[in-house]
């Protein structure tokens, strides 16, 4: 194989590698140094928040009406059994994401209701007996799995209530073997450019993907992305270090400029809020409890999923299909004009967004994407929110500013935002098909002061 072939060759292995090696980098940080404001935690054990995001939380674009849960399931001894308490109706989603960054099964209000109940979470080809009080089986796709939940919070009086189904929210191994307690082992000696097709290597043999994969997937043994037993990248030829090294520059700037293109957008007009429903749709081949594998919910080319998955995977593990949750976002007023909170701006929604469960808007300081202090606990406005005043006609005026309203309306509605730029994001949970295809139209917010 020539050079120029061979650094092809690395650029799609990244492509195509990049969200295992994500995926598991983040499954070792969370087992050792936690995500956040989530302590470290063992496999098999639930992470906890202590509430919903607050201005001093470290993760960009956390949502300030929803409590944090996250468990690293090691499979490798055995099923993990899942508890779930009843939330009496509330509003709860834990999504599985398996090593390959696919979101292949969700508990909650949309699949399995919200009452109490227990789920087997099975490794790859198990063949063992179900016990008859089980509300069902989870068929894990890799024997490393995390499980990302989060619990809706209607603010700080609500947080008894979330936090007594935090305690109740619990995983218990049931195999008959010891599970690891960390990640396979990659091979010292590994010169750091190449520590990302080493790290590919070993977790690639450990964590295989799906059947469909694997024809395209062997076409890396060139690399020795297929070679078993020592590295090949402790005393790697030349030529190969260099195939690499080009190969993956070439990769990661393939996955930037893709990340890059604008989101779907209401025609592309100013002020526009992007969405991406069809994100998530690269699971091709494992669609569990809770999720769905029809059509409209598949990207027909596989080849063409591996750089939606890779953009996904940068992007961030815990996104989910757009039937679960849709993050539509601006950083424009109605004239193309940047967000700032020197100015006074409205959003006004001639009816409510179509969801089946909350929808809410939180404002973000730009770049950081954080929340900001104001003095007051309102981060999330949007259909919990008591007092929202309505016109006549059943429309909603949302007013964004940093300071608030003088006026009782304007307060009443008020969504305070960072002075200096900033992005709005609406969470719209469970939205209904008119979100999905479009038709439901967020409008553009309109600058008030000259």
């Amino acid at each position: 194989m020539g050079p120029d072939a061979a650094t092809a060759l690395a650029a799609d292995a990244y492509v195509y590698g990049s969200p295992l090696v994500r995926r598991l980098s983040g499954v070792q940080a969370c087992l050792q140094e936690g995500f956040g404001p989530l302590a470290p935690a063992p496999f098999n054990d639930f992470a906890h928040a202590e509430g919903p995001a607050t201005p001093g939380a470290q993760v960009p674009f956390a949502p300030a009406d929803l409590v944090d849960a996250l468990a690293q399931l090691d499979l490798s001894g055995g099923p993990v059994r899942l508890h779930v308490p009843d939330t009496g109706g509330a509003y709860y989603v834990l999504q599985f994401v398996d090593a390959w960054s696919n979101a292949f099964a969700y508990l909650g209000p949309r699949g399995t209701g919200t009452g109490e109940g227990d789920w087997m979470i099975v490794p790859p080809g198990w063949a063992g007996t179900v016990p008859d009080v089980v509300s069902g089986v989870i068929d894990a796709p890799t024997s490393v799995v995390s499980v990302f939940g989060r619990i809706a919070c209607d603010g700080p009086g609500d947080l008894a209530r979330v936090r007594a189904l935090q305690q109740e929210l619990t995983l218990t191994h049931l195999g008959d073997r010891a599970h690891r307690t960390g990640l396979p082992a990659t091979e010292s000696g590994v010169p750091g450019e190449l520590r990302f097709f080493e790290e590919l290597r070993v977790w690639m043999a450990d964590f295989p993907p799906a059947p469909a994969d694997r024809a395209y997937q062997d076409r890396f043994q060139p690399l020795g992305l297929l070679e078993e037993g020592l590295s090949p990248y402790v005393s790697p030829r030349p030529g190969l270090v260099r195939a690499l090294t080009r190969g993956l520059a070439l990769g990661r700037l393939r996955v930037e400029e893709a990340a890059r293109r604008p989101g779907a957008a209401a025609g592309g007009t100013p002020g526009a809020w992007h969405a991406e429903p069809h994100l998530r749709d690269y699971n091709l081949d494992h669609s569990g409890v809770g999720a769905l594998g029809s059509p409209e919910w598949r990207i027909p080319d596989r080849e063409a999923s591996y750089l939606v998955r890779a953009v996904a995977a940068r992007r961030g593990h815990w996104l989910p299909h757009g039937y679960e949750a849709l993050y539509a976002h601006t950083s424009r007023d109605s004239r193309g004009r940047s967000l700032d909170g020197a100015h006074r701006y409205v959003l006004r929604l001639a009816q409510p967004p179509p969801v089946r469960a909350f929808w809410s808007v939180t404002a973000y300081d730009i770049p950081g994407g954080h929340l900001v202090a104001h003095g007051e606990d309102r981060h999330a406005v949007g259909d919990r929110t008591r007092g929202l005043v309505h016109g006549a006609d059943g429309s909603l005026t949302l007013h964004l500013s940093a300071q608030r309203p003088r006026d009782a309306e304007g307060a009443a509605n008020w969504v305070p935002v960072p002075l200096g730029r900033f992005r709005p994001v609406m969470r719209l949970h469970l939205p209904d098909q008119a979100v999905l295809d479009g038709s439901f139209v967020i409008p553009p917010l309109e600058r008030m002061d000259a």
